[in-house]
């Protein structure tokens, strides 16, 4: 299956998840239809595009609010199906060891090696690595009984679709159900910070994924991603910071903020198109044609990508 096709079938669901497998449901909005505004000045960026609204730290900011914005976030899924695209080989010695799972102890490594250890289960199981799945799978559903959220896990049912690819379909809409269970449990906890912890443990890895292939590959597509990926962060650090009096946050905080000076220099501008409309079967389906132009250098890509490495490296520890 062809990754835009896939993509578009991520889309029609809406539903993308950010646990490759597990936990989180998103809209499948990729960044260019996240912007909120179109921009057809060459010169603009991605910052002029989106606003630094990282400036709302500290500001209350309501439950469905912070939904909304955490589900607005692309899935690193897409990543994984665009790695597997271009044809690099399966790196199963860049993933988190399955087996330090029980070195995370406290709801903040646990939350983020959840996020982690989902994204290496759903890249694992894109390249038909079975056992390395069903490892990383056991690792999660550990971590989220861990957490007091297992009970919303549902793997029995997750490991049936997992081992059937073609069901893709039926994997998607599980594991949406489970998100919504598990995001409502939380929000009921008041622990909704776990979310965000979630949320950018598997960002952070699909990153580092991302850039790691980018060396050996230099595949442009992926660049793009990693680039893409400015207006990702950018949402990231508008939850994170609503927590930044939780413990070890600000540190965390800190590093993500490092990161995103590193994208200083990206730039993502939109070529707003005239939308098509066409016939497919009965309907008439109206097509967005707005094309995203993002600019990177291969320096910018080092540097971030030697920062997400670090930023993981302490995470996993």
């Amino acid at each position: 299956m062809k990754f835009y096709q896939l993509s578009a079938k991520l889309y029609k669901h809406g539903l993308v998840l950010l646990l490759a497998l597990g936990l989180w449901a998103c809209d499948g909005s990729s960044p260019n239809n996240n912007q909120g505004s179109e921009n057809t000045n060459p010169d603009a960026n991605a910052e002029t595009q989106t606003g630094d609204s990282t400036d709302m730290a500290g500001a209350e900011m309501r439950p469905e609010v912070i939904t909304d914005i955490i589900q607005s976030i692309p899935s690193p899924l897409e990543v994984s199906y665009l790695i597997k695209e271009i044809g690099t080989s399966y790196h199963r010695d860049a993933l988190n060891n399955s087996e330090s799972v029980d070195q995370y102890t406290n709801n903040y490594k646990m939350a983020l090696n959840l996020g982690i250890y989902s994204t290496d289960l759903g890249y694992a199981n894109i390249y038909d690595k079975n056992q390395d799945a069903l490892n990383y799978l056991n690792a999660v559903k550990k971590l989220a009984d861990g957490l007091r959220i297992g009970e919303f896990f549902d793997y029995s049912t997750i490991r049936k679709l997992m081992q059937n690819n073609g069901n893709l379909d039926s994997l998607l809409q599980q594991t949406t159900s489970n998100f919504e269970k598990i995001n409502n449990e939380l929000n009921r906890q008041k622990r909704e910070y776990l979310s965000i912890l979630i949320l950018t443990g598997g960002w952070l890895e699909a990153n580092y994924l991302t850039t790691l292939v980018y060396k050996e590959s230099k595949n442009e597509k992926l660049k793009e991603k990693i680039g893409e990926q400015k207006i990702v962060l950018d949402k990231i650090l508008q939850v994170l910071k609503v927590y930044r009096s939780k413990q070890n946050f600000s540190g965390f905080i800190a590093d993500m903020e490092e990161l995103k000076r590193a994208y200083d220099n990206v730039t993502i501008n939109i070529k707003v198109g005239q939308p098509k409309m066409e016939l497919i079967g009965n309907e008439i389906v109206m097509t967005d044609t707005n094309e995203t132009v993002v600019t990177i250098t291969d320096q910018d890509v080092d540097k971030i990508a030697s920062l997400v490495q670090s930023i993981r490296d302490k995470l996993i520890k």
